[in-house]
């Protein structure tokens, strides 16, 4: 009889391989939760940066007396018992520097901003139609005053999320469906009371029930999550668990035990409102921080179509406007085609006369052709714009400059609280400054004397024509003063560097920049010492991080102070600012996370931006682009 060969021994590697293909599909959610997935497609690169800051400074209101006469306002006084809240992605903390001897020697006086028309508020009382059809001025009852607990929790949510908080708030949904908050409540009180009443003689009847009434409501309530969706027999499952719960608390228990299980419970509960929130967060910021699919469709087929097509370019090309001292020059640093053509659509439907304006582009190698041919295809009335790649002419024509990365401009969240009343007294701004790249301007403008830069989350509803008639003096950058955050707030910050402690901060957005005087003042050389102090490793947060002390110092007795109401700031993160002062202000601020051009944008202010955007481009309706 012949013997059959025994069967093939199987091999362990493709099960072994499988195995660890599970192992790895399960670390991919806890990467999501922790925050570890690097995102594809990042819009500008700008997420907000803080780091804990609790420092207390002195300082008295001063009034200043402006030349010619004019008394200026005096600024807005923080008390001595305030600490600010700046937050940084970056783990590594700001080393402290020694004195930095300042190049200007000079203090040169401020002279008086200019005064901006503005419509004057007047409240309007709101029209009540009544039941009869009659309607009558009547007192709006005033909101509710949020409680010392309420407050705090939004202190500590803002802290750890950041304007996500805001965004849940307003976007908060009432639970409407009663049938499934009574089952939830249900099993809360079942699930406190069933572990007493298995431990007492002769309730094994009611401890079964109390069971299986609580198996039969989780099953229910993982298949159902609104009323729509719950069988025809609930509502007698509903009063069995009811009747079931009363003969529970009829019985003599131990009401310490059950009140322990219900702590136990809630405590639960609450862990698992936290890990919904964090994971939910991660989103919101996933989300405000990525660029939509349609975005990244339109560049990649800008980019095409630039090597696809013949040269757009024709004889009466404005190349000769490009470097002419005495042209209107605008400078943006964008990487977004949109937000770039709707502050240049916004600035030029807003002048008088564009025959002199140009502008000046910078963005990046990635976005360069995609920019340059949308600005080819479309035109605005009689300007000129010139599209420029930021890290082809720092490497070409800077070389000597390490900084070859295009950085737009830092945000910093900054929550301001008191010591004495941190409930009360507490609020969180964006304050955006410029970053690494501007300080290069003046090297790549070499003919230029003045220039007017622009933020690519800024769109104009004024006519800036005026600020081309602005005397400096001997200012280099005039800017909005943010005098809600003082210098001394920063000094852990700003280590033992010379500063002013009293002096405001500053916002950048819509900056007039003296390019004489900046080069006559070495601001780049300065900023290049303060660089290589501050800078304590070549890790990119730490030095994004060192943006905001290395701004300030820079320009240091060389603000020019702009009216505050050139620019109305926070409509990327704070909400019910007044419909009217919106539509009277020079220029709008969209600083935040919630840009305009994203879905998680403010609704009520995205519709300022969107005007200026272009609808006839058929690239954006391949590519089905509707911000």
């Amino acid at each position: 009889m012949k013997a059959t060969a025994p069967p093939a021994k199987r091999r362990r590697g493709p099960r072994l391989a499988v195995l660890a293909l599970v192992f790895c599909s399960l670390l991919v959610p806890i990467a999501f939760l922790f925050n570890r997935f690097p995102a594809v497609y990042v819009t500008d690169e700008r997420p907000e940066q803080e780091v804990i800051l609790p420092e207390r400074h002195s300082g008295g209101v001063n009034e200043m007396k402006q030349p010619g006469g004019s008394d200026a306002k005096p600024e807005t006084q923080v008390s001595d018992t305030e600490f600010c809240d700046v937050v940084l992605d970056a783990p590594e903390k700001i080393p402290k520097i020694d004195n930095v001897p300042s190049r200007v020697i000079t203090k040169p006086e401020v002279l008086s901003p200019p005064a901006i028309e503005r419509a004057k508020q007047i409240p309007v009382p709101v029209p009540v139609q009544h039941k009869n059809g009659s309607s009558a001025n009547v007192n709006i009852r005033p909101p509710r005053v949020p409680s010392a607990d309420e407050l705090e929790k939004a202190k500590a949510c803002q802290l750890e999320f950041g304007s996500y908080c805001l965004w849940s708030i307003e976007h908060k949904e009432v639970m409407k469906d009663a049938i499934v908050k009574i089952l939830k409540d249900q099993l809360f009180v079942a699930r406190s009371y069933y572990p007493s009443i298995a431990k007492l003689k002769g309730k094994e009847a009611l401890t079964r029930e109390l069971k299986q009434n609580i198996q039969e409501h989780e099953r229910v309530l993982s298949e159902s999550i609104v009323d729509a969706d719950l069988p025809s027999f609930m509502k007698k499952k509903i009063e069995k668990m009811h009747q079931a719960i009363a003969r529970a608390k009829s019985c003599t228990v131990d009401c310490n035990n059950v009140d322990k299980k219900l702590r136990q419970i809630l405590h639960m509960t609450d862990d698992e409102a936290h890990f919904h929130m964090k994971q939910s967060a991660y989103l919101y910021n996933l989300g405000v921080h990525t660029m939509p699919k349609s975005h990244h469709c339109l560049n990649m087929r800008l980019t095409v179509e630039y090597f696809k097509s013949t040269t757009l370019d024709s004889d009466d090309s404005p190349v000769h406007k490009f470097n002419v001292p005495d042209n209107r020059h605008y400078v943006i640093l964008s990487k977004n085609v949109l937000a770039a053509s709707v502050i240049i659509n916004s600035s030029v439907s807003s002048s008088e006369e564009t025959r002199n304006v140009v502008f000046h582009v910078l963005t990046d190698a990635q976005n360069f052709y995609a920019m340059r041919h949308w600005f080819l295809r479309n035109t605005y009335r009689e300007s000129a714009v010139n599209v420029i790649n930021y890290e082809h002419i720092i490497l070409e024509n800077l070389p000597e400059f390490s900084m070859q990365q295009l950085y737009m401009p830092e945000e910093f969240r900054v929550f301001i609280s008191s010591f004495e009343r941190p409930t009360e007294k507490s609020r969180m701004e964006y304050l955006s400054v410029f970053s690494h790249s501007h300080f290069f301007i003046p090297e790549i403008f070499k003919d230029l004397k003045k220039v007017i830069v622009l933020d690519d989350d800024v769109i104009v509803q004024r006519d800036l024509s005026f600020l081309w008639n602005l005397d400096m003096g001997d200012k280099v950058n005039a800017a909005v003063k943010f005098c809600g955050l003082r210098m001394g707030q920063l000094r852990n910050l700003l280590g033992e560097a010379t500063y002013d402690p009293q002096s405001c901060a500053w916002m950048s957005g819509l900056n007039v920049i003296n390019l004489e005087k900046w080069r006559e003042y070495n601001v780049t050389e300065n900023y290049l010492q303060l660089l290589e102090k501050f800078r304590n490793n070549d890790d990119e947060a730490s030095l994004r991080a060192a943006a905001l002390p290395i701004s300030f110092l820079s320009f240091q007795n060389l603000i020019y102070p702009l009216d505050e109401r050139l620019t109305l700031s926070g409509l990327g993160y704070q909400y019910g600012i007044e419909e009217e002062i919106i539509r009277t202000s020079t220029s709008l601020h969209y600083n935040g996370n919630m840009k305009p051009w994203l879905e998680l944008g403010i609704p009520n202010y995205r519709k300022y931006w969107k005007r200026f955007l272009a609808r006839d481009e058929r690239f954006m309706d391949e590519c089905n682009v509707s911000p």
